[in-house]
């Protein structure tokens, strides 16, 4: 039987839950074993740090609770800074969710709950009181619910193309924010608009003899001769020349040519991220007509969704980067053009599935910590309407406007549950810190 409102709002008994470091370390295993420590350091540092990593925790949280049985396209970890500016291939700068390494089918709940309760752990963090974190989940309940409502109203065509344009955001923020909160806002605007190929160029290489060389910064930042050795790092060039061939035939065919202007010069590990550390992501420099010609990649590894054990009957996929592109084009209202999949061997003789995209492309986010209740408030608005709109890009919003109805019933369930959910968030947090602390996990600080 599908959850009633009320049920939404329940969060798994502390005693019933799978162990949270116990998933942690079997995700360790398919991980870069020297990277595994950054990433227990980079998740230990505070409680939404946690969080952001703990997308597999929460995922066997969420399956271990009611749900309303409505499957859609999910991002799969919707917390608030997987949302962000970036550009669209007409060059317009929207805001969007940009990060669907977890994209799934599932209750379309889950993505609501992840984001509201990120917002919780994000307040408490800012030092809000618990009266005050609430509002902000609410919010973001109230804001889908009602977003979702609108969609009905609008043709399938109107929901396809729907998106939201940075500057509105700006001008509506204008009309509810102080200057000082709107000025940082415009500024981390203007840095986005300049977060390119050619800005990647100059901070991540340097030039030598008119040839740009990736920088070496490790483990952060790795050549790839210097990772690998260079004879091996020569092998793995021509290996990479290769699977890159293989990403462009997964490219629409106009693309396609786009691509094939560039050349393939240098690539280098990187590390990004917080869950994701420890996961194989490379960068790639290419060139066009010369050094004032960029275009860097990134090449990162996808491996099954954390949702995938967790629902019944999910579809199953031959490359995991593929199923990552196709949940991407399927939730955002415009998306990178240089968006692609390929699979293939890497140094380790291990054959592992990648998705591939641009390294920067007008990219950049909400600095959090720099929101007042108010602006977090407003924040929480936005990113709950722009779920909704990323899920009413399929048939299902009519039975999730149905469900979710149009009272505060929804909101307050959601907003119950981003409550429990951070205590829970809290307690996990400390355990991790408690097990680096007498030597039970790996830890090391960059």
């Amino acid at each position: 039987m599908p959850a009633t409102l009320a049920e939404l709002a329940e969060v798994p008994a502390a005693s019933s839950r799978t162990d949270a470091l116990a998933i942690l370390s079997e995700q360790a295993a398919s991980r870069l074993p020297d990277l595994v420590p950054v990433r227990n350091a980079r998740m230990a540092a505070t409680p939404f740090t946690f969080y952001r990593g703990a997308a597999a925790v929460m995922a066997a949280d969420l399956a271990a609770t009611p749900n309303s049985g409505i499957r859609t396209q999910l991002c799969g970890d919707a917390h608030l800074s997987n949302f962000g500016m970036y550009f669209t291939p007409e060059r317009r700068m929207v805001f969007d969710l940009n990060d669907f390494d977890e994209t799934y089918p599932g209750p379309f709940e889950w993505d609501v709950k992840r984001l509201a309760a990120s917002f919780v752990v994000a307040a408490r963090e800012d030092g809000f009181d618990d009266a005050e974190a609430r509002k902000v989940a609410k919010r973001v309940a109230r804001a889908y619910r009602k977003s979702i409502a609108r969609s009905v109203g609008k043709s399938t065509l109107e929901c396809w193309y729907a998106r939201i344009d940075t500057d509105q955001v700006l001008a509506e923020l204008g009309e509810k924010l102080d200057t000082a909160a709107v000025e940082r806002t415009r500024k981390g605007l203007e840095k986005a608009r300049h977060r390119d190929s050619v800005h990647a160029l100059s901070k991540l290489c340097v030039i030598v003899d008119g040839v740009a060389h990736i920088r070496s910064d490790p483990p952060l930042l790795v050549p790839l001769h210097e990772l690998l050795g260079d004879a091996a790092g020569e092998l793995v060039d021509h290996q990479l020349t290769d699977r890159l061939a293989e990403y462009r035939e997964s490219l629409p065919h106009n693309t396609r040519e786009l691509f094939a202007q560039y050349t393939f010069e240098e690539a280098a590990r990187k590390v990004v991220g917080v869950g994701s550390v420890g996961t194989r992501a490379w960068i790639a420099l290419l060139l066009g007509r010369d050094l004032t010609d960029p275009l860097f990649l990134q090449m990162k590894e996808a491996q099954q969704s954390v949702l995938a054990k967790h629902v019944p009957d999910g579809p199953v996929y031959d490359n995991q980067g593929r199923r990552v592109v196709e949940g991407q084009r399927m939730m955002q209202a415009a998306s990178d053009v240089f968006l692609g999949w390929q699979s293939g061997v890497d140094p380790d003789g291990v054959v592992r599935d990648f998705y591939v995209r641009q390294l920067r492309d007008g990219k950049g986010s909400v600095v959090i910590e720099a929101l007042e209740p108010a602006g977090l408030e407003m924040y929480a608005k936005l990113c709950g309407r722009t779920l909704a709109q990323a899920h009413a890009r399929t048939a299902q919003r009519h039975a999730i406007a149905e469900y979710v109805g149009r009272t505060k019933e929804f909101d307050d369930a959601i907003a119950d549950f981003a409550m429990g959910y951070a205590e829970l968030n809290v307690g996990d947090h400390a355990a991790l810190v408690a097990a680096i602390a007498d030597g039970r996990m790996p830890s090391e600080t960059l």
